[in-house]
């Protein structure tokens, strides 16, 4: 297993594109890949390969997130999911720090 923690810096959060774009990003690789909002204690795991599950998490600008994988790809996954986050999805409104 190997995870990570990020922000989500788009204004919008993980509305339906980039909700989708993890997605697509996700399904390129073999590992089980989850998420967690860090920012909710009582957050459960979320399957970044179901659009659904993530739209329904309700994750907003700012929210921190931990993402994790377990299988023979895991590290690529994490690292290429934790790099469109942080690209805040080719979005040009990015929350200033």
């Amino acid at each position: 297993m190997y995870s990570r923690q990020t922000k989500v810096i788009n204004k919008t959060g993980l509305h339906a594109r980039p909700a989708s774009d993890l997605v697509l990003k996700a399904k390129g690789f073999e590992s089980e890949i989850k998420m967690r909002n860090l920012d909710d204690k009582n957050a459960e795991l979320i399957n970044l390969k179901s659009i659904m599950k993530i739209l329904a998490a309700g994750i907003l600008s700012g929210t921190s997130i931990e993402i994790s994988a377990d299988g023979c790809d895991e590290k690529k996954a994490v690292d290429s999911l934790v790099d469109l986050v942080e690209s805040g999805f080719g979005d040009n409104k990015i929350v200033e720090e």
